[in-house]
Parts: C-alpha cells; sequence; structure tokens
C-alpha cells in the first residue's frame, strides 16, 4: 500500500478529527478519486493522437487511459458525434495515492516559475481542480519520445462537504498551496 495511505490512517484522520471535532470516524473526509483529463481538439484530424495521448497518461499513471468520444455533433468545430476528442483515466485506492505522492513531491516542484497551486480551485462541495502546462513535468516522460507538449486538467475528487475540509485535507496530504 502507499506510504500517502498509511500516513492519512495515522496522522492525517486523526488531525482532521480534532480540527473539526467530527463525533465518528465515517465523518472524517477523504479522498474518493483523482481524475485525470486530456483534451484534444487536434485528434479529430489525425487519430494517432489519441494513442500517443493514452500511451503518455499510462506512463504516468500505471494504468490505461480511456478515450472520451464527443456527446453532440458542432458544425462549428468540424466535430461529429461519436469522435474521440480527450483521453481520461480515474485513478483510485493505491494507485490514486501513489500518484498525488509524485504529483506533490515529485513533478510540481520541476515546473518553471512553480510557487504554489492555486489555493481557490474548490467547487463549493470540497472537490478541488488543476491544470498542468505540459506533460514533462513527470520523471517518466522521456523529452526526445513525445510528439507534441501537451497539458492536462487533474480533479481531487473528495468526500468533504465543504472546501475548507477538502483544503485541509489535501494541506496534509501535502499540496503545496500558494500562499
Amino acid at each position: 500500500m502507499a506510504r500517502l495511505y498509511d500516513e492519512y490512517k495515522n496522522s492525517i484522520a486523526p488531525a482532521l478529527m480534532n480540527k473539526f471535532g467530527y463525533k465518528t470516524v465515517m465523518q472524517i473526509p477523504k479522498l474518493d478519486k483523482v481524475v485525470i483529463n486530456v483534451g484534444c481538439g487536434e485528434a479529430k484530424d489525425n487519430s494517432k493522437v489519441i494513442d500517443a495521448i493514452m500511451n503518455d497518461l499510462a506512463i504516468i499513471t500505471g494504468q490505461k487511459a480511456v478515450p472520451c468520444k464527443a456527446k453532440k455533433s458542432v458544425a462549428n468545430f468540424k466535430l461529429r458525434e461519436g469522435m474521440p476528442i480527450g483521453v481520461k483515466v480515474t485513478l483510485r485506492g493505491a494507485r490514486m495515492y501513489e500518484f498525488i505522492d509524485r504529483l506533490f513531491n515529485a513533478a510540481l516542484p520541476r515546473v518553471r516559475d512553480f510557487r504554489g497551486i492555486n489555493p481557490n480551485s474548490f467547487d463549493g462541495r470540497g472537490n478541488y481542480a488543476m491544470g498542468v502546462k505540459e506533460q514533462l513535468i513527470f520523471p517518466e516522460i522521456e523529452y526526445d519520445k513525445i510528439d507534441k507538449v501537451r497539458g492536462m486538467d487533474i480533479m481531487f475528487v473528495t468526500t468533504a462537504k465543504t472546501d475548507e475540509e477538502a483544503r485541509e485535507l489535501l494541506t496534509l496530504m501535502g499540496a503545496p498551496f500558494a500562499r
């Protein structure tokens, strides 16, 4: 099991219970899943782009990615229903904790001029979303083997009821929020 999960059980959960005064351990917020999404507009012209993105995400997350298809046809974008336009991965359990550990401790510090992640990107229900401008910040990705620099959206879904609880949970897990 991941080191971060053991840390959650032994120190993070009790700290949250003391700070927010929960009556039962079931009220303590925890991380439910992490969803990584890469949207790709040029995939409608070149189908090999989706394969390249799926390969990159599989290397980064250690899990097979799933292509996302367009739900509606949009004539202005020359897009038909059912065309692949993105790729996503949903991480849970040990892989999720391992990915978060690598993201916070290895990948984000490699971002140029990094001062922390935006502390205001919560959705009001305890979920946090952030964007990464390039996949090269992950040490697993080799610069010579990518065809194009692409960004990705990373969504942290928690069981927290408020943004304050979720912010405290992610801070205790090591999220480098900007001051």
